[in-house]
Parts: C-alpha cells; sequence; structure tokens
C-alpha cells in the first residue's frame, strides 16, 4: 500500500510579519513498517534561506527564513510513503519489567544507551508519585513488560476521553491527569510520565494517523490527523509502539514522522516573527491510498 500524504499548515496574521525564522518537522522517517520515497516541502512567500538536517534523534527538519513582508504564510508537505505488511508480534512472555528497570543501566550496547536516556524528565514531562502509583495498577509484580505496557495503553484508553476543548500545547501533563480530558498529545505525555515513573524508557512519536469515514459517507479530503502515539523499550523486543488515543499497536494506519522526548523535540511547525499581532491557523492532512 502506498500513501500519498498531504499535510498544509496556514497561518493568517492580523498585521503584516515582516520577518521570521521557522523550523518544520514534517517529512516522515523510514522505518520497517514504511519507507518514505519522496518528499517535498513548499512555502508561501517564497523563503530567503532553505536548509534540511538531521536532528539528535535522526528526525528531518527544515529551517528556513522569510525576509518579506507577509500577513500570511502557508507551508505544504507532499511526501509519498510505501507502507509494508508487517504484522505486530509482540512477545507477552518478554522479562518481567523489573528486570528491564534493573538491568538497562548495566547495558552497554548502542540500542540500549540510546534508550536510557528516554528514563528522566524532559520539558514537558515531570516524573510524580501519582503517574508511579498508577503506572503500578499495570505493572505488577513480576508481570512481562509488553504485557504491563498494553494493558496500561488500554487502561488510559479507558479512563481518559478524548475533548479538544479541554487543553492547548501548553497544558501539563499533571492538570491532564487530574481532568481526565485531552488529545493524542496529552494521553501519549501521559503515558510517557506513568513509564518513566516507574523507570522504564518510553518516547513520544509524531506521526498521521489514517481516518475512515462513517459508513455510507464519502471521504472528506483534508481530515486526516497529525497524530502521536508511544514507544516503549523491550531489551528483547527492541521499541515498542502503542497507541493510547485508540488502543491500538500501530500498524499500517500509523506513518511516523518524528520522535524526541516529548512534544516539545517534534513540534511539527515552530519559529519566531517579527510583527504579526494575533494570528488564526489551519491544519489539514490528508492520506490519500494511490496503490494497493
Amino acid at each position: 500500500m502506498i500513501y500519498k500524504i498531504v499535510h498544509r499548515t496556514t497561518y493568517k496574521y492580523k498585521y503584516p510579519v515582516s520577518v521570521g525564522s521557522h523550523v518544520a518537522c514534517i517529512k516522515p522517517r523510514s522505518l520497517p513498517r514504511h519507507r518514505l520515497e519522496e518528499s517535498v516541502l513548499q512555502v508561501l512567500p517564497g523563503p530567503a534561506t532553505l536548509t534540511e538536517r538531521i536532528d539528535y534523534f535522526g528526525n528531518h527538519q527544515y529551517f528556513f527564513t522569510i525576509e518579506e513582508p507577509h500577513d500570511e504564510l502557508v507551508v505544504e508537505a507532499r511526501s509519498r510513503v510505501v507502507m509494508n505488511e508487517i504484522p505486530a508480534d509482540l512477545n507477552l512472555l518478554s522479562r518481567a519489567w523489573e528486570g528491564v528497570v534493573r538491568a538497562l543501566p548495566a547495558d552497554h550496547s548502542p540500542e540500549a544507551l540510546d534508550a536510557f536516556q528516554f528514563r528522566f524528565e524532559s520539558p514537558r514531562i515531570r516524573l510524580r508519585p501519582e503517574f508511579q502509583k498508577y503506572a503500578q495498577k499495570s505493572f505488577t509484580s513480576g508481570r512481562p513488560l509488553v504485557e504491563g505496557l498494553l494493558d496500561l495503553t488500554s487502561r488510559i484508553h479507558r479512563d481518559f476521553r478524548f475533548d479538544a476543548k479541554v487543553t492547548t500545547v501548553r497544558t501539563t501533563v499533571e492538570e491532564v491527569f487530574r481532568k481526565k480530558r485531552g488529545v493524542c498529545q496529552d494521553f501519549a505525555h501521559i503515558q510517557i510520565a506513568c513509564l518513566r515513573s516507574i523507570g522504564l524508557s518510553a518516547r513520544y512519536v509524531s506521526g498521521y494517523l489514517r481516518t475512515y469515514p462513517p459508513p455510507g459517507q464519502p471521504r472528506m479530503v483534508g481530515a486526516d490527523a497529525s497524530h502521536a502515539w508511544v514507544s516503549a523499550y523491550c531489551p528483547e523486543i527492541g521499541w515498542i509502539d502503542v497507541d493510547p488515543t485508540n488502543d491500538v499497536v500501530p500498524s499500517t494506519g500509523h506513518v511516523t514522522i518524528a520522535w524526541g522526548r516529548d512534544f516539545s523535540d517534534v513540534s511539527p511547525l515552530h519559529g519566531l516573527i517579527l510583527g504579526g499581532g494575533a494570528h488564526t491557523l489551519k491544519v489539514g492532512v490528508d492520506l490519500e491510498t494511490i496503490e494497493e
């Protein structure tokens, strides 16, 4: 299966922006689950400079500067991704989660050293006793790590309600935990906070989610979504992706863009502008299947 992905972001400013410098993280990665064939970025108005770099985590990032006055900024990424039919084969008999907590610091393999950095606090995630207590209901003594991970994913899906009006990108994980409401970004942060609070390694994953219309209704262009989920580390298996918003293990409906410690490492678009005043933001994502 091949996806043609169009991700369009439009900022409209109340007053003209005289100069703006931006970073975009909207180019999919190539993984065993999918392969990036091509990706093209278009920016309007045309940037004075545009460079592409690979960040610390191996994500693709575009850096661009606009030096002419403008009251609208449009950033559109068009990508082509080939999905591979790789079934999720999770070994529920993986080692007990406590063994992973004890063993990881002593494992000096490159993969383990990379995973170890995701055990600690990050700009948007703090380790708290309430997160530890919530996680331990799934990670009981001697329970296999994968089994506990899937149970925690299901509990977050069951206990937290999706509500796009309750939180913003600045809402803290602690507040989301109290309200039990939020969006995919919030639920990913909650699960990461829980896993790290009991000593496990977890990272934040940004990407796209293929959506489907209700039966009998046409699919709407731009109705797909930017999405977020979680990846946890198990030595015998490697990184395991789970989606607490939908209570699934990501497969052909999920396309990974980037990963990091939390949302602050993989924001789709951010930067600095001079002028502009108030602004409105519109984001549209479309995943079109062009070949089966």
